[in-house]
């Protein structure tokens, strides 16, 4: 079977070394890639933003089966376009999409299916959503409702950066995307992430992780895209897991289908896990990226089948079956990020792969021959071992080995406490 993977960073490039060691995937290729997934796919020239290219390409080379990775491409329809064209998509529709691209659609749904999460405010101009605020008072939690990168959301700990956050937001600074605010409770608790798979009927879930988001160690500096993970997540028990799917996970698809716009692929839910157990955070509707990377060390299944089965309504055939052995991810991210960095700094050496150890490419490319950095999130150092200090050992032995000057880590990633 051809796999396409719509895609460009370490969760990307975590997909596709999954996908590359199926036996069901004759060819894969990869739109736009990295240097890093090159060494898996065949990188293809495509804008996953022009769909009918896409679904062009998949017409005339036989692709079987299309894995979006990042939530742009879903929120702008892809999936709809390759599913009109009877193309198997992994990845929901644009409408059912909105569980990420709108947060307060998602909170309007649970609020509607009766699945626990902070309550909460929608607002369109700063005046209510400040008043909002006044009567709630702090700690409270502003958020862009729609899509901002991982970064259009801050929790306040008083009235004046509330508000101050609101007006981030209605002024423009995260564009589209803040032209509606959702204020919500401040949850107390222990953040983690359950990821469930879903074909519109059934869903399964498929993995637990916990990501360090704060830039730097001891959880401190500005909100990150994911300075690291560990997977499976500490804070959820087996039981805990039962108790997000049947009050959180299983409500959602439920409530998905009788509105008309089933979900299909993976819901990755953010839990605050607290006195009244699980709650909902938000939804996105890809993987979490770097949490991806890890349980793509842990999955011991056919990830190709697996996502097959999702594309063509058949999750109820198929099992995931997981290593019992942790796994980390260390983010090498650019000097200043989340903030301005400098691009194109040289990346001297990335220590080769082993059974232990997979580096996967984020924010890199080839220039003039050279790896170079061009993000802000550059490399995810993987490793997987028996016990959490074995694998926290082996992964920043790793990291160490790395020679780039322009970047920095976190070093308590997977580090109790």
């Amino acid at each position: 079977m051809h796999v396409l993977l719509i895609g460009s960073g370490g969760r990307e490039h975590a997909l596709a070394w999954k996908l590359r060691r199926s036996p069901l995937v004759s060819r894969l290729t990869a739109a736009p890639g990295n240097p890093g997934i090159a060494a898996e796919a065949e990188l293809v020239a495509l804008d996953p933003a022009d769909h009918a290219a896409v679904v062009a390409f998949c017409r005339d080379h036989g692709v079987g089966l299309v894995v979006v990775g990042p939530e742009q491409p879903l929120v702008a329809g892809i999936a709809d376009a390759l599913a009109a064209a009877g193309i198997p998509v992994f990845g929901p529709s644009r409408a059912a999409a909105r569980l990420e691209g709108s947060k307060g659609f998602t909170k309007d749904l649970c609020a509607e299916a009766g699945i626990p999460t902070a309550a909460y405010g929608r607002f369109r101009d700063a005046a209510g959503a400040k008043a909002h605020v006044a009567r709630t008072g702090a700690p409270i939690v502003v958020k862009a409702d729609g899509l901002a990168a991982g970064k259009g959301v801050v929790v306040a700990t008083t009235v004046e950066a509330a508000n101050a956050a609101i007006d981030a937001c209605f002024s423009g600074d995260f564009g589209a995307a803040g032209a509606e605010v959702v204020v919500e409770e401040f949850l107390t608790g222990t953040e983690a992430s359950l990821f469930a798979l879903a074909d519109g009927e059934t869903a399964i879930p498929f993995g637990t992780a916990q990501d360090y988001k704060r830039a730097f160690d001891g959880d401190t500096g500005p909100n990150t895209g994911g300075m690291g993970a560990i997977s499976p997540a500490p804070a959820l028990s087996a039981a805990l897991v039962d108790e997000a799917m049947a009050t959180i996970v299983l409500p959602t698809v439920r409530a998905m289908k009788a509105r008309g716009t089933p979900f299909r692929g993976v819901l990755y839910a953010g839990l605050m896990v607290g006195p009244k157990g699980p709650q909902l955070i938000e939804y996105n509707v890809r993987f979490g990226d770097p949490e991806c990377q890890v349980l793509m060390r842990r999955l011991e299944s056919d990830l190709a089948a697996i996502l097959l089965a999702v594309a063509t309504g058949r999750l109820a055939e198929v099992a995931a079956a997981w290593s019992p052995e942790p796994a980390i991810a260390v983010v090498l991210a650019s000097k200043g990020y989340p903030g301005p960095f400098a691009k194109d700094t040289p990346i001297r050496r990335v220590p080769p792969s082993s059974e232990g150890v997979v580096v996967f490419h984020a924010g890199t490319a080839l220039k003039d021959g050279a790896l170079v950095a061009t993000g802000g999130r550059v490399l995810n150092v993987t490793a997987r071992a028996e016990s959490v200090a074995a694998v926290r050992a082996d992964a920043y032995d790793a990291v160490r080995a790395v020679d780039w000057p322009g970047g920095f880590w976190r070093s308590d990633i997977g580090k109790a406490g």
